[in-house]
């Protein structure tokens, strides 16, 4: 089961006791938020983890219905380390 924006706002919803719509534009400002200030250093959130971006070298892919090789580019990628706590409360 994966979780997606809806059930994160419908959560935010519940326990705040807040309208949906409120809920959702809080939720994309925190996201907008991650995604502007991880592009100059790492974001983080105590008891949660850290945002970081991660850089992927660019590699050979291959079109699996044809069997083509093409190269891929390398890639910025926001990346989330969990901390301690957060991985603990998982295990």
């Amino acid at each position: 089961m994966s979780l997606g924006k809806k059930d994160i706002v419908k959560g935010i919803k519940s326990k705040a006791q807040i309208s949906r719509t409120i809920s959702q534009e809080l939720l994309d400002k925190f996201i907008d938020i991650i995604i502007k200030k991880s592009k100059n250093f790492n974001v983080k959130i105590s008891n949660f983890g850290t945002f970081y971006v991660h850089i992927s070298p660019k590699r050979i892919g291959r079109n699996p219905k044809t069997g083509e090789e093409f190269l891929i580019g390398k890639r910025s990628k926001l990346s989330l380390k969990a901390s301690n706590s957060s991985k603990k409360l998982l295990n």
